[in-house]
């Protein structure tokens, strides 16, 4: 197993272009937050805030925004390397699957190779976004805050491989998944809530985040961020600005009138995670049994 996670690992860094296409999605969530989402931001910020100006906005707009990359490249680069495991499966001459190694330890080669990459990138990304908020003087986490910044990155990465996972099992073309992995690079800057706001987003749209997974590990990454720099900036605000702002922006995600925190997010990654991993290796066992007959 361990040689299988250590060739799919290498594999994703030796291809470049794999690389940067992982990033993609990222990069244009870069591309926009500097030709347009960082100026709408700023202004709704300001108008919570009822001035023309303030120190730190640009701190505070940028934990958001970072946020949902940090989260973007934990899930992008499982995409990514997900699709080796279908590739393998297809070339069935000259890939693992014909040797007599059990399908459920070949498939934990493949999570754990995943894994580890996507921790290794968004952990990469988490030390950029620290180092960029710093220089824009915004304030960095406190040492629980950085372990709960580690804590996010894993399951962030253990969530989104999982649930990659199910879906790499199921699927039995390599063009339909790179269509799929084209279609969530598209679509998770929207799912996150970077791109738009979560309150500018219509009710069913909103509750689609609400009950996908994966929006939780962008609202842990914006708590443990950006709560510092919007509680300094809405300090001398009624509450519910604050309050009203960390909602729009999906700082936190609301069920109603339940607000849940970021133990309750880290409890949906960890209960995704094994709900995932159990299915795929259901669906792994049993196609196995099948063949079998």
């Amino acid at each position: 197993m361990h040689m299988l996670a250590k060739r799919v690992i290498l594999l994703y860094f030796r291809n470049k272009t794999q690389v940067l296409f992982s990033l993609f999605a990222v990069f244009i969530m870069i591309a926009l937050y500097v030709l347009f989402l960082g100026q709408n931001m700023e202004m709704v910020l300001l108008a919570n805030l009822q001035m023309d100006a303030t120190s730190g906005t640009g701190a505070a707009m940028s934990s958001l925004v970072l946020a949902g990359m940090i989260a973007t490249t934990a899930i992008t680069t499982s995409v990514s390397i997900m699709g080796r495991s279908v590739t393998d499966r297809l070339d069935a001459a000259n890939d693992f699957y014909t040797s007599p190694v059990p399908r459920a330890k070949i498939s934990f080669g493949y999570i754990v190779g995943s894994t580890v990459v996507s921790i290794t990138m968004a952990t990469s990304m988490m030390v950029l976004a620290l180092v960029y908020i710093h220089f824009q003087g915004g304030i960095l986490p406190n040492i629980v805050g950085m372990l709960k910044l580690v804590l996010t990155v894993v399951l962030s990465a253990l969530s989104a491989n999982a649930l990659m996972f199910v879906i790499a099992v199921k699927i039995k073309d390599i063009h339909a998944y790179s269509g799929l992995a084209s279609a969530i690079s598209a679509l998770i800057g929207f799912l996150l809530g970077v791109f738009v706001p979560m309150g500018q987003l219509p009710g069913f749209a909103q509750w689609f985040i609400r009950l996908f997974p994966l929006s939780h590990s962008a609202s842990m990454f914006r708590q443990v961020l950006a709560d510092d720099q919007l509680t300094r900036l809405f300090y001398h605000t009624p509450a519910q600005y604050l309050e009203g702002f960390r909602r729009h922006f999906g700082v936190v995600i609301t069920y109603g009138n339940f607000e849940p925190g970021f133990w309750f997010s880290a409890l949906v990654l960890m209960s995704s995670t094994v709900l995932f991993f159990a299915l795929g290796l259901f669906i792994v066992t049993k196609r196995s049994a099948l063949m079998a007959e």
